[in-house]
């Protein structure tokens, strides 16, 4: 029988360390026995929140329990704990009683409708970033700020303390540039072609951009399929030090840590509540060293953002909460109506990318004059192009290939361009009836996209052949659903065919 080593009352008994090969996205999680003498010793049950202690590192974990597949001396570790204690097969480990976070506190009086001063909310934030909260308080955190939203003290503390829990970077120039959309519009990907344009005017635009938080891509889930995207600080400095910008994923180089966290929550509950919004857009901001941004707004009967009273709500927000931390910025109200360009996923949004660029025959005219409509208001904000000037500057950046050139050689600076993914498996969903266009829903279209497999499979989504106004004929198809599995196709075709109304036709 095997027996753990005794230890004095001021050193926990140790278990060895097992690997589990539980993939459980970020959280990590413990399995014991129930029968365990630690789990005993320590009055240990299932889904508490435990500190697992080894070779100096530790890691708040969730504990799962078992009746055996586990000797009584083991503990079995998920992926995310794995990693974060750095283990090999065999290692000591403690596990403990997860120590009392007195700034669980301050949720719980924000769950019951208190706000928050700026300490608590710092003290939050610390403790996420920090990896002491489980999924269970992240959610509850998030849910309280969105069914009673932050008032704007709170959104700027917020903003600071997330912002002020990574790294930050300085850039010398007097102008740092920067965009972002609030989202909820399908295949608005005018990230990648606004930074090659105001690069090539020789503005500084270190662009870091998330992935998808409700949506079937983000930027930086785009831009991984046409080149490298987790760029260390290091490397993220030297390509803008040579090109004078970057497109990257902002969670490889810790700029506002917490954010990313909050993020993967906030993928499950499906909420994206103003202030984690603005708090999540302007630390970012913040972080990155940026001075002048420009901000999409999309309004539309199903974008994120449904009102023109409501598009000027945030704007407002966004503009006051930006002007406390010295950031100019310009907000733009654009149609979000419908989605953008005709790719929607990771893969099918970079080939529509490219053939903007390229000045392809066939590139999607509106994902073209909305990248220069925000390209423009950039270069002006930026004082780059006189006033009412910025968007014929940017068209020309595009006709006469400058554009293009830049791409590639940020592309190539930060290791390479690379050609995108195609899945193998594609099946058209054709009109019922001839008529009009008159409604795209772009929550169901985002929905039927994330079904295919988007954005975790890079070549998955759909491609649009119609839009709004335009006419149509029975049997003519609407779109093409993309997978790369047959199982996530069916999953999207039979989605499809339970809400024919993504796409509504008038006779």
């Amino acid at each position: 029988m095997s027996v753990a080593p005794a230890l004095g009352a001021d050193h926990p008994p140790h278990l060895r360390a097992r690997r589990l090969g539980l993939h459980a996205q970020h959280e990590p999680i413990v399995m014991m026995r129930t029968d365990c003498h630690v789990c005993r010793a320590e009055g240990l049950s299932a889904r508490s929140q435990v500190l697992i202690s080894a070779g100096g590192r530790r890691a708040y974990a969730t504990l799962f329990q078992i009746d055996d597949f586990l000797a009584p001396e083991e503990a079995a570790l998920s992926e995310a704990a794995w990693a974060l204690l750095g283990l090999a097969d065999g290692d000591l480990i403690s596990i403990t009683h997860a120590p009392t976070l007195e700034s669980l506190s301050h949720v719980r009086r924000r769950v019951y409708g208190h706000r928050l001063d700026a300490a608590a909310i710092e003290a939050i934030v610390k403790d996420v970033v920090a990896g002491r909260y489980a999924d269970v308080h992240l959610a509850a955190f998030l849910t309280a700020s969105s069914a009673l939203p932050m008032d704007e003290q709170e959104t700027r503390d917020l903003t600071q303390a997330m912002a002020d829990a990574g790294d930050r970077l300085t850039w010398p120039a007097p102008v740092v540039m920067d965009k972002h959309c609030i989202g909820g519009l399908p295949g608005n990907r005018t990230t990648p072609i606004v930074v090659a344009i105001v690069t090539a005017f020789g503005l500084v635009m270190p662009k870091t951009s998330s992935r998808a938080i409700t949506s079937p891509a983000g930027t930086a889930d785009t831009m991984e399929t046409l080149t490298p995207v987790e760029l260390d600080l290091a490397t993220l400095r030297r390509v803008v030090e040579a090109e004078g910008g970057c497109i990257a994923w902002g969670g490889a180089v810790r700029l506002s840590p917490a954010d990313d966290i909050f993020i993967r929550v906030e993928r499950v509950l499906d909420i994206d509540a103003e202030g984690q919004l603005v708090a999540s857009v302007l630390s970012k901001k913040l972080a990155a060293g940026s001075t002048h941004v420009v901000l999409d707004i999309p309004v539309g009967p199903t974008a994120k953002v449904r009102t023109e009273d409501a598009a000027r709500a945030l704007a407002d927000r966004l503009q006051s909460v930006a002007g406390a931390f010295g950031l100019r910025t310009l907000c733009l109200q654009t149609d979000g109506s419908q989605p953008v360009g005709r790719g929607i996923g990771p893969a099918l949004e970079a080939i529509d990318i490219l053939a903007v660029l390229q000045n392809r025959a066939d590139a999607p005219q509106d994902l073209r004059r909305r990248a220069c409509q925000l390209a423009g208001a950039a270069l002006e904000l930026g004082g780059a192009a006189i006033p009412g000037t910025g968007q014929s500057a940017a068209e020309e950046a595009l006709a006469d290939g400058r554009a293009w050139a830049k791409f590639q050689r940020i592309c190539e600076a930060q290791g390479g361009l690379r050609t995108p993914p195609k899945a193998p498996l594609g099946q058209d969903l054709c009109a019922g009836r001839s008529g009009r266009i008159v409604h795209i829903n772009n929550r169901k279209i985002a929905r039927l996209a994330k079904l295919a497999g988007a954005p975790e499979a890079k070549a998955a989504g759909l491609t649009l052949h119609t839009r709004l106004g335009e006419e149509t004929a029975e049997g003519q198809p609407l779109l093409t659903v993309h997978s790369e599995t047959p199982g996530e196709l069916t999953y999207a075709l039979d989605y499809a065919a339970a809400n024919p109304d993504f796409i509504e036709i008038e006779a």
